[in-house]
């Protein structure tokens, strides 16, 4: 198997884990927005639950961006790199 061929399995792997999370963190937002968590979780436990699915959303998306974030990413990196200073 050619390196590029593991780097794309790999990509599409890490990427359908970024979209098992997005979908769950979808789930938890609408079980707040409609109420429904009360059946589930005390308030406290909720909120747990909830920074936990959102951290781990936010860390597939650091892991998988996407094409468009990966351009946006470097166009700013590119746009906020600090000119090296010519020695005196």
């Amino acid at each position: 198997m050619s390196e590029r061929h593991a780097f794309r399995q790999f990509d599409n792997i890490a990427r359908k884990w970024r979209d098992l999370a997005e979908r769950r963190r979808d789930y938890f937002v609408e079980l707040y927005r409609s109420g429904r968590w009360q059946h589930y979780y005390g308030e406290d436990e909720f909120v747990l639950v909830m920074r936990d699915v959102m951290d781990v959303t936010e860390t597939w998306a650091r892991i998988a961006p996407r094409p468009a974030e990966q351009m946006l990413a470097r166009d700013n990196a590119e746009t906020t790199a600090i000119p090296e200073q010519r020695a005196a």
